[in-house]
């Protein structure tokens, strides 16, 4: 999805998933409330990769491929091979009961946006989520005031916002030490007769280069390990063996969807 209002306000930043963030107020948002959802992900059913924190790659590594993407070098969890296409949540918004679920969705349907005018953070909420609706069970607002469910968003966002410095701190670490070297995701299909097949590749990315690191002088890599950098790197490096478990998932997903034998 794309921030419809990005044109109109000179609010800015990365507001995946968010199909039309306001700044909250009481003014505009006194009504509204939130209803239960039973399974309440149906809007990352859709994406392939979501971004991650860096103080996340230990327990996301046990679900999902950690890789660094775009110029940015911003980590993410891939949850799909192709866009449109996530392997760990279901379309009515379940994710698997195994899967780890990113802070950057937990804070859903709230967001901090730049304000590029006053120069500080703006606390903003979906207000074309689903279950965000006049006299909704949780207000937003009581008595004039957040309600202990915005306060209580409005202090997770605030420690994302805290951890999101953090991995560009981590990124800049790794850029500056040189240390990601673009990879391939490849899949070698097997032919009828059993043999292997041309290798295909799924994806290119980022990813912190193992020769490299090793070669690093050994005060450098005591520094990696004593501020934390270093356990993050092998949990990162670790997590890029969950590539032949999600092309598995791909095609268990792809079989099952073929109609069976006979049934035509």
């Amino acid at each position: 999805m794309t921030d419809t209002t990005a044109n109109a306000s000179p609010l800015s930043g990365n507001v995946l998933f968010y199909g039309q963030p306001e700044p909250l107020s009481i003014e505009a948002h006194a009504k509204l409330g939130v209803d239960p959802v039973e399974q309440p992900y149906a809007f990352v059913a859709e994406a392939n990769i979501v971004p991650l924190t860096v103080t996340e790659f230990a327990p996301a590594a046990l679900t999902y491929p950690v890789i660094f993407v775009g110029e940015a070098r911003q980590p993410v969890a891939v949850m799909g091979l192709r866009q449109g296409e996530n392997l760990f949540v279901s379309e009515a918004g379940a994710f698997k009961p195994e899967a780890y679920i990113p802070a950057y969705v937990r804070r859903y349907p709230f967001v901090f946006a730049n304000d590029d005018v006053q120069k500080r953070m703006i606390l903003c909420v979906d207000r074309s989520a689903a279950f965000i609706k006049e006299g909704g069970a949780t207000p937003l607002f009581v008595d004039g005031k957040p309600s202990p469910y915005t306060q209580q968003a409005m202090e997770f966002c605030n420690n994302f916002e805290q951890e999101r410095q953090r991995t560009e701190a981590f990124v800049k670490l790794l850029t500056e030490l040189e240390l990601l070297e673009t990879r391939e995701a490849v899949f070698t299909p097997r032919n009828p007769d059993g043999t292997a097949g041309a290798p295909q590749k799924i994806a290119e990315y980022f990813a912190v280069s193992e020769d490299k690191l090793k070669a690093l002088p050994a005060k450098k890599l005591a520094e990696l390990r004593d501020n934390g950098a270093l356990g993050q790197i092998y949990a990162h490096l670790v997590s890029l063996l969950g590539w032949d478990r999600l092309i598995a998932m791909a095609f268990h997903k792809a079989a099952a969807s073929q109609p069976a034998a006979g049934n035509a």
